[in-house]
């Protein structure tokens, strides 16, 4: 798994992430990461999701150049 750490006292609009999760965890598909739970810890939340090798898809896009139809067929996916 991988966990994703979110400050919440940053958020202005909190309910924003509560739909974002409610969204998450009624999808799931194989090729989206997908959402196993979440906690309060403090002042943040905690995301646990599918652990993906490889990195963040911005840490990707940072070090890839990735053509119009290539993004067209990734999105498509």
């Amino acid at each position: 798994v991988a966990l994703k750490k979110m400050p919440l006292r940053k958020r202005s609009r909190k309910e924003l992430v509560v739909s974002e999760i409610q969204i998450m965890k009624e999808n799931r598909h194989p090729n989206i990461v997908n959402y196993i739970d979440s906690y309060l810890v403090d002042e943040d939340l905690w995301l646990v999701m599918e652990y993906v090798d490889g990195g963040t898809l911005t840490s990707v896009l940072i070090r890839v150049f990735i053509e119009e139809r290539m993004i067209a067929a990734i999105s498509r996916e």
